[in-house]
């Protein structure tokens, strides 16, 4: 089952009160958006299995768990709800892979600089953009992103929120960030158009962005519903942002 937050009604998605009421309701897992095996490729791509990888605003989904599974070998997953992060270390407390912190995004002084090759966030950015002192609340949580990637390392982005909205937030020159976005439909979208031309892995190829960050104006979406997935990639002071050679379309692995 998935859900995007804007179908709620305003709440403060970054008061830890919240959250821990709404974990104490909803007590089994729940993945935001996607499930992991349509984000796959873009994990596989983009996160090294042997990275130490920080997944923000874990909650209870699944998807680390998924990646676990998957190979990857050290995920270190966090959460404002207390009530969440007792329950998925207990959960998970014989898997040495996965790791618990309770920790605020927008402070994860925690942790040291360069600490993690990738980060994920799979709607954390989307529910501060919900809360209060929006803007402020986003620039604290991404200023300490940029400061926790190492050099070369990728902030994974799944958003409802379109490049009008996302990009102001994520070009700022201080991060030094390569960007790039794919679009991929909400889960059981079926094309409504019969024999269109379009490939049904369209989603796998990068989306051409202008350099303001925002979509061609002829773009059209084939699900209006879309996720959007940016991925961040933090470059060295020396490099320069226009270098990156992975930018070709993914390849699905159909063995899995």
């Amino acid at each position: 089952m998935m859900r995007d937050v804007s179908s709620f009604s305003t709440y403060n998605y970054g008061d830890a009160l919240y959250w821990d009421a709404r974990y104490v309701e909803e007590a089994g897992s729940f993945d935001w958006y996607q499930r992991y095996s349509s984000l796959r490729p873009f994990v596989r791509h983009y996160v090294p299995t042997s990275s130490r990888v920080l997944m923000v605003g874990c909650g209870n989904a699944l998807m680390s768990e998924d990646m676990v599974k998957d190979g990857y070998e050290d995920i270190m997953n966090i959460d404002i709800s207390s009530v969440a992060i007792e329950m998925m270390s207990k959960k998970y407390e014989y898997i040495p892979q996965l790791k618990y912190m309770k920790m605020d995004v927008r402070d994860m002084s925690a942790f040291a600089d360069d600490s993690f090759g990738s980060v994920i966030d799979k709607g954390t950015l989307d529910s501060l953009m919900c809360g209060n002192d929006a803007p402020i609340s986003a620039a604290q949580m991404l200023g300490e992103v940029s400061r926790l990637l190492k050099p070369g390392g990728t902030y994974m982005l799944i958003t409802y929120g379109d490049p009008k909205v996302r990009m102001p937030h994520l070009m700022r020159p201080v991060y030094n960030w390569k960007i790039m976005l794919y679009i991929i439909p909400r889960p059981g979208f079926h094309k409504p158009a019969p024999g269109s031309s379009s490939s049904s892995c369209a989603y796998l190829e990068p989306v051409p962005i202008t350099e303001n960050g925002l979509l061609p104006v002829d773009y059209v979406l084939q699900d209006p519903d879309s996720h959007f997935i940016y991925i961040c990639k933090k470059m060295d002071e020396n490099s320069e942002l226009n270098e990156d050679s992975s930018s070709y379309p993914l390849r699905v692995d159909k063995s899995l």
